[in-house]
């Protein structure tokens, strides 16, 4: 069963489309973890107005390249903690902040 046909791989259900996510680093202080607010535009029901709702995910950072302030792009995975549910995929733009 080690080595599989074209037949078989064809056969296989495809993996799905992993969720992504853009958002802001708040904080980066911990071993291989980083903290990013996500930020969306939300139409309230009954008002219609358009309101910013953000949200903070935990995200593993193996090489820790990912600093406070970064714009980063998150891709889901499987739990690797209590709250860790998401990777770091690329640092987007860099901080100008200076740490």
């Amino acid at each position: 069963m080690a080595s599989e046909t074209a037949a078989e791989t064809a056969a296989k259900p495809a993996r799905h489309q992993r969720q992504e996510l853009t958002g802001k680093v708040t904080s980066a202080k911990m071993e291989k973890t980083i903290v990013v607010k996500v930020t969306r535009l939300v139409k309230h029901k009954l008002y219609t107005r358009v309101m910013r709702v953000s949200k903070k995910f935990y995200a593993h950072d193996e090489q820790r390249e990912a600093r406070l302030g970064d714009t980063v792009r998150i891709v889901e995975t499987r739990p690797m903690s209590k709250l860790k549910r998401w990777r770091l995929a690329e640092v987007i733009t860099r901080s100008t902040r200076v740490n």
